[in-house]
């Protein structure tokens, strides 16, 4: 299964000689006022893009999306139009060996220059941050708090959207205010704390923790609505709920193991990426299929 596997990712995107937006996951094509967003199985760690890709992550990350953007669509209007490839304009249609079930049809939208960070455990950079200063992203929290402990209450740590190669920098909502304007930024965090919440509760019914999370928003018609991925593996910390224990560093359904093996290597967190051993990136494969299977109720179907 594993040579299998490997056999099946793809990095990158071929559709008659037309050019996207190659970003660290996504190959990005640009059709006027709508996007074909593809997800590669690219994979990247501390913000560098690794030299080989984790088997149907694509796939799973898309799926994934598509599941929750159907779980909250009586709550927020979402850039969704279709995933389905037979939706798709030529050449795109033309396809599907490269596109079913890792690509959508999405709205285009004016993206609002922040990420809307939803903090409901101590845990990443936010207990590196507690450690030593006792707050989060600026934001004081009360003393005594455990690593990976649940947050007295979820916080909401704006950030700036990093250009590839850089990484992303914490905001106080404040300066959020002077980057969107207010009623945007009141909009986001609101709305952003909600659908947190709504989907916690869900993912909690189904044996996982959602530690935390990042949306991101776009005005469309002059209406702010979500976009991007929503709620993935990487996109999210989720966590086991039966191996859950605060005090410690938890098992995840994420890139944990091709961070862990980075750091192995004392990788420098910059530069070009890595190969990734065959092992690193199968077990990785397997915590992102197991996240789809666990949230959704479904079998995950290897081609898409």
């Amino acid at each position: 299964m594993k040579e299998e596997m490997m056999m099946k990712t793809i990095l990158q995107i071929n559709i008659e000689n037309l050019e996207p937006n190659r970003g660290k996951v996504r190959d990005i094509y640009d059709l006027g006022n709508i996007l074909l967003i593809v997800a590669t199985d690219r994979i990247s760690a501390f913000d560098v893009v690794m030299s080989n890709g984790i088997p149907y992550k694509g796939i799973v990350l898309t799926q994934i999306s598509r599941f929750w953007f159907d779980f909250l669509s009586s709550d927020i209007e979402h850039h969704l139009i279709s995933d389905n490839v037979a939706d798709f304009p030529e050449p795109f249609c033309k396809y599907p060996e490269q596109l079913a079930g890792r690509s959508m049809l999405v709205k285009r939208v004016e993206v609002l220059p922040i990420e809307c960070v939803i903090r409901g455990y101590l845990a990443g950079s936010g207990w590196k941050e507690y450690k030593q200063n006792g707050t989060v992203c600026g934001q004081k929290l009360p003393a005594g708090l455990k690593q990976c402990q649940k947050l007295p209450e979820m916080i909401f740590t704006p950030a700036t959207k990093a250009e590839r190669g850089t990484h992303d920098e914490n905001i106080s909502f404040e300066q959020c205010v002077n980057i969107v304007g207010e009623e945007a930024a009141g909009y986001v965090r609101d709305k952003s704390i909600e659908i947190f919440e709504k989907a916690g509760r869900y993912a909690e019914s189904k044996g996982i923790i959602l530690a935390d999370t990042k949306f991101e928003w776009g005005y469309f018609e002059d209406r702010l609505i979500l976009i991007d991925e929503v709620l993935t593996p990487d996109s999210s910390r989720f966590w086991p709920a039966d191996k859950y224990k605060a005090g410690r560093d938890q098992e995840s359904f994420d890139k944990q193991f091709v961070r862990n093996y980075l750091e192995s290597i004392n990788f420098d967190k910059s530069g070009p990426g890595v190969e990734l051993p065959e092992d690193i990136a199968a077990k990785t494969s397997d915590k992102y299929i197991q996240a789809y299977e666990q949230l959704t109720g479904k079998k995950f179907k290897f081609g898409g």
